[in-house]
């Protein structure tokens, strides 16, 4: 069974960085793809990037496209979320989740053109980043 476990959230400052990081195991497919969604209060779950093991193609939505970047670390099975120039609306529990396949257009499509919750089965418990004015 897959599992995703969130780290490296906290306090951040208006217009600095954090970094978030997802460790999966247990993949069951030859390709996924792991994205991150936030949700703040009062707001509806938010999808924000995704990268697939093959290619490894960063993909990210328009609300942070140009401050947020995800990448991945193969050989740890690891997948981080740079957020640079911080906004208190950045505030939010974030979230990775994964979308498994045998065939790569299927998550190629999900992690790079629809980015549903629903789409993904597994997720991560959460972590809390809250930014200060």
């Amino acid at each position: 069974q897959l599992r995703l476990v969130e780290s490296g959230g906290g306090l951040g400052q208006a217009g600095g960085s954090l970094t978030l990081s997802c460790s999966a195991s247990g993949f069951t497919s030859d390709y996924y793809g792991i994205a991150w969604f936030r949700q703040g209060p009062g707001k509806e779950r938010e999808g924000i990037g995704c990268i697939t093991n093959t290619p490894a193609t960063p993909h990210m939505g328009d609300s942070v496209k140009g401050r947020f970047f995800v990448s991945i670390d193969h050989a740890k099975d690891t997948v981080h979320l740079q957020m640079g120039s911080l906004k208190p609306e950045d505030t939010a529990a974030y979230y990775c989740a994964a979308v498994q396949s045998r065939q790569h257009f299927v998550v190629e499509r999900i992690c790079a053109l629809t980015l549903r919750p629903a789409d993904f089965r597994d997720w991560g418990q959460g972590i809390q980043v809250t930014v200060s004015p």
